[in-house]
């Protein structure tokens, strides 16, 4: 019988491989690169970062007048205009509202969204182009424009659908809101189903051939291979529709002129507007500054839930 000497512990350490050393690249062209980023980053300054400096600053200066009729003057207020905010009732009660719209017509729209975009990527839908763009025509619309056409159809002095509104008060206190978030949906969804339909290209067409041969149909591809693969897409949408929700004005604003259900506080941003107006730009900062704290917390918070729900 043979046996087999064990090779020698200091030739063992000799062979064995050594781990690679990671090293940190040069970067090339500083120069070129800080030159073509220069543009956006002035802008991102000059547009965004400052107006949130210049607001939170806003935010913490009161206007004092020495009597009656004294000349005002601002002075450091501390959080007192935030005090003012948390008190402020009608402000929170247009966060609940928005709130409640979200709830409900978010779901609604990427609905849609992910419907017409699992059609134009089905192939069993003929047309397409004429369906992509019949899907999209709405979000080329303006807001404005929208929001008009439909508080028109809505109106019963002013739609041709007399017999319907006439009996349904689309723009009374119980449905207004809701005939606004039909306004959003039918701007948006074209919106949102393009971003998903992206979505659904870039995805190989290997992974559909391979559950072909294994028997699946159209309905069982849709469900269990394309919209868990565009779940990021989904995602994305869904947090652009929470924060639009949260800053949603040009549409209430618009529908002030069909509807006395539409207040100047409906929606945070309008009493963000109507505050600014009196004129009291200090509280108004206040209003904002706590509108995109709360639009941050609530797009992160969604954002890291659906992140744990993915990865559970």
């Amino acid at each position: 019988m043979t046996t087999t000497a064990p090779a020698p512990s200091g030739t063992t350490h000799a062979t064995a491989p050594h781990a690679p050393r990671l090293r940190r690249s040069r970067v090339l062209h500083k120069g070129s690169i800080a030159i073509l980023l220069a543009p956006f980053g002035i802008l991102f300054a000059l547009f965004y970062v400052l107006p949130i400096v210049f607001a939170i600053g806003q935010s913490l200066l009161v206007v004092r007048r020495e009597g009656t009729f004294g000349k005002a003057e601002l002075v450091f207020g501390g959080l007192s205009q935030y005090a003012l905010v948390f008190q402020n009732e009608a402000f929170w009660t247009s966060m609940l509202r928005m709130l409640a719209f979200g709830v409900v017509q978010v779901p609604i729209m990427l609905g849609l969204a992910l419907l017409f975009a699992l059609l134009l990527d089905s192939p069993l839908l003929k047309g397409k182009r004429f369906f992509r763009l019949a899907f999209f025509v709405p979000y080329a619309v303006p807001g404005v424009i929208a929001a008009i056409m439909w508080g028109s159809l809505f109106s019963p002095n002013l739609s041709p659908f007399t017999a319907l509104t006439q009996n349904v008060d689309f723009l009374g206190a119980d449905l207004v809101l809701w005939a606004i978030a039909n306004v959003v949906t039918w701007v948006y969804v074209g919106y949102n189903m393009l971003i998903i339909y992206s979505s659904l290209l870039s995805i190989p067409s290997e992974i559909y051939e391979a559950a072909r041969l294994d028997g699946a149909g159209q309905f069982r591809i849709a469900w269990s291979i394309k919209i868990p693969l565009v779940r990021p897409a989904i995602v994305m949408t869904a947090i652009f529709s929470i924060i639009g929700t949260l800053q949603l004005l040009a549409e209430p604003q618009v529908f002030r002129s069909f509807s006395s259900a539409v207040t100047s506080t409906f929606t945070p941003n309008m009493t963000v507007y109507a505050t600014a107006s009196i004129p009291n730009s200090n509280l108004a900062a206040a209003f904002s500054v706590v509108l995109a704290v709360t639009t941050f917390v609530l797009s992160f918070g969604f954002m890291k839930w659906m992140q744990k729900k993915g990865n559970a």
